[in-house]
């Protein structure tokens, strides 16, 4: 009876051990669910807090020299930019040469520079009391320093998607990038050719404005990344570019918690 007694409590015992396990092995499995759900959720918790004393950005978002801003990748980058930054607009507009439609050369990013901060002038106009956000896509993003660097137009920060730090004849295009005195995120892809990371980085060790990076591994001057590099990371395109809007977000958020 004793043994019966003994033998009955280790098959409780085993039985409580084996709940225990399982239990564990759940709370296991949702806190790494948790984890990796939270890298996909936009960065909006504290940003509207933060930036500008409880004002939302505005952001005036430039498309660069070969698409107009009803791209997809435009369109893509616009709700991104938006629900990340929780930005109280998103301002989008096309260059001249893309009047009618139509598009033509793109003139020198300095001839389209007058005109580009008439938009943000009028933008600010329709948003005086909220911090300003000049993004841009390459030659867009280029622009967006000339605006900055040149106007008396008070900026927050500067975001470069993909900045063409390398001329078309190869020369190195950083005058602009060493005058400016706003912080500046830079989003560039590793296999972009127009800006060779060891160029940009010497560049940002010269600059006098805050500034900082995030690299989309395997990403191109658009951050399209190459199928077989997205298979061997185990990641996919929107992570890839989910990864670079958090990056964005906390950028700005660092820079808002140090006004």
């Amino acid at each position: 009876m004793v043994e019966a007694r003994r033998s009955s409590k280790r098959r409780r015992t085993s039985g409580e051990t084996q709940k225990f396990h399982e239990e564990r092995k759940e709370e296991e499995e949702e806190q790494q669910q948790s984890a990796k759900d939270d890298t996909r959720k936009p960065l909006t918790a504290g940003l509207s807090d933060n930036v500008g004393r409880n004002k939302s950005p505005v952001i005036v978002f430039a498309h660069g020299a070969g698409a107009p801003s009803s791209s997809d990748w435009m369109i893509s980058w616009k709700k991104m930019l938006h629900e990340s930054l929780n930005a109280v607009e998103v301002v989008t507009f096309d260059y001249p040469y893309f009047a009618g439609g139509k598009k033509k050369a793109p003139p020198k990013a300095e001839k389209l520079v007058d005109f580009h901060a008439d938009i943000v002038k009028k933008t600010m106009e329709k948003y005086p009391d909220h911090p300003l956000i000049l993004a841009g896509k390459s030659m867009g993003s280029r622009i967006s320093c000339m605006v900055a660097a040149a106007s008396d137009i008070d900026v927050f920060a500067i975001v470069c998607l993909g900045y063409p730090l390398k001329g078309m004849n190869g020369a190195l295009r950083d005058e602009t990038l060493l005058l400016l005195r706003v912080p500046v995120m830079f989003v560039q892809g590793n296999k972009d050719g127009l800006c060779p990371l060891d160029k940009l980085n010497a560049v940002r060790k010269k600059m006098n404005a805050v500034s900082e990076l995030h690299v989309v591994e395997g990403g191109d001057h658009s951050f399209k990344v190459a199928k077989k590099h997205l298979q061997q990371s185990g990641t996919t395109q929107d992570e890839a570019e989910h990864c670079a809007v958090q990056a964005i977000a906390t950028f700005v958020d660092s820079l808002s918690e140090a006004k």
